[in-house]
Parts: C-alpha cells; structure tokens; sequence
C-alpha cells in the first residue's frame, strides 16, 4: 500500500499524510523535526515496513499540509494526531517523534495515552526556554523572505562537520525541505516551541517509553533526554554518537535501538509497568 492524502481537521487545516508498507502489520505513526516534511524519513520506510505499516505526516506549517495563520500550540498540534487517526479509524500506533514530533509524542503520552502504544522520543526535549530567544525566532520567521539563512541555521545544528565538509546526497536533501518550509508555518512552530514546559507533567507518561539522545546534540541536548528518561517512571534511554538527526548520521544504530524496542516481549512490558506504579505511588501521582 502507498497512497498519499489528506484528512481535514477541526479548525479547517489540511494535514497531508502517506501511508506505506501492508495493512495487515501494527502501525507506526512518525512525526518530523521542525522545518522538516516526512521526507525526513525516506531512508528507514524501506526497513520499517517490514515490520509495520508506516504513516507519515506533514506537521500544520510544513510541506504539504496547510499553513494556518498565527501561532501554533502544541495543543493543536497533538490534536492533530489524535484527528488524523480518528480520520482513518485507527485506534492504536506506535509512535516515534524527533525533534519537534517528540514533543508532540511527549504530549500525546501525557493527554492520549489510549491512542499510544509504544512511544519511542527522539533528540527532543520538555522545555526549551527562555521564551524571549523564540520571540525573536519567530519575528525573524515572519519577516523572512525566503528560508536561505534558517536553511544555514538549521543544517549546521542537525549535523556534523565532517558531513556538510563532504556534502552527501542527504545534506541537500534536507536543505530543500527547509527552503520548501513556508517561513509563516516555521514562525507559528516556533511559537508552539516557546510556550512548552512539559518538565512536570510528562511525569503521567505511562506508556512503554524510549528516550534516544545525541551525545553531540546542540539543539535538544544530552541533559534534555536524560531528564526525560529520569521523569517518565520506567523509560529508558539510548545515548547514540550523533548530533540531532541519528536516523540520518548513524541509522543502522537507530534503526537497531528502534526495531528492538517496538518489537520487546510483552514480559518486558509488564515489568515496566511495575517499575512505573511503584514510582507514580512513591511521587504520589
């Protein structure tokens, strides 16, 4: 199966979306950096759809999905999940989030926990303030005339010298997925970005949960995956050598450390949700 369509959401948006791989294997949402369409994760469909039946979508703002006036919230934006999958009729997905798609997994962990299966956060974080470093992003967003310089921006915090030194395939191919990124659709993400503070309330995550975290992330440090993985009871987390996309600079370590957490033994599960109400009761959740 390989289609691409839209599902139209409560407030008006068209959100594209794109499945891939049989309707008969568990589904596997996969939500996008910022600036980023589901593009971002051609290299591992092939892989993944061994396994699963892939859904991708375009994040409101980004790629083909509609670029709604003024700022987002996350709120809408895990709305939009939860409208997508109503849309289609599914009930469960794994889901794995980077970047931007973490934070919104982080929120559908604690607001849609019997929409999540397995939730796999990627080079993301609960908080990046201080708010007044995204007023100005988002000020410079909207007066942009073109995505030229967020392109610079962006490639030079997503990956490593050596890689944009060589120029590979792949650098390019994420430099046109941030020049094709409406600056309105960059500068409303933006807004979503300043307003978040999960730090607390991801406490009430209670699905199965991996953290993965770049050891040379500049973006959504190492310090940010780990305090993840110490607030949601029972998660674990997976350190790879990489900057801020490790499914692009090391993707057989990533798709490793993801096939085998999808793929855990239900003793596993059964274990973690122990762990996870023996440290909700100490934590008096």
């Amino acid at each position: 199966m390989n289609t691409r369509t839209f599902i139209t959401t409560g407030d008006g948006a068209r959100i594209h979306y794109r499945f891939d791989g049989e309707g008969d294997k568990p589904i596997l949402l996969l939500s996008n950096s910022i600036a980023t369409t589901l593009q971002m994760w051609d290299a591992q469909v092939q892989e993944l759809t061994r396994h699963f039946q892939v859904l991708r979508y375009d994040t409101r703002g980004h790629g083909a999905s509609s670029v709604p006036a003024g700022p987002y919230s996350l709120d809408r934006f895990g709305r939009d999940v939860i409208e997508l999958l109503d849309a289609l009729n599914i009930e469960r997905v794994h889901f794995l989030g980077l970047s931007l798609g973490g934070i919104i997994g982080q929120w559908l962990g604690v607001h849609a926990p019997d929409r999540i299966d397995r939730l796999i956060l990627s080079n993301t974080s609960p908080y990046l303030g201080p708010s007044e470093q995204w007023d100005q992003l988002v000020t410079c967003a909207q007066q942009a005339s073109d995505m030229s310089e967020f392109a610079n921006m962006f490639l030079n915090n997503w990956f490593p010298a050596h890689m944009l030194e060589a120029q590979p395939p792949v650098i390019e191919d994420f430099r046109r997925m941030v020049l094709s990124t409406d600056p309105q659709g960059l500068a409303g993400a933006y807004a979503a970005i300043r307003d978040l503070d999960l730090r607390r309330t991801i406490a009430l995550v209670e699905r199965p949960t991996l953290v993965i975290a770049g050891q040379y992330d500049n973006v959504t440090a190492l310090a940010h995956g780990e305090q993840i993985a110490a607030t949601i009871p029972g998660s674990t987390l997976q350190v790879l050598p990489s900057v801020h996309l490790p499914n692009i600079e090391f993707p057989i370590e990533f798709m490793h450390t993801v096939l085998t957490f999808l793929q855990a033994s239900d003793e596993h599960d059964s274990d973690m949700k122990t762990e996870r109400s023996e440290t909700a009761m100490s934590r008096g959740f």
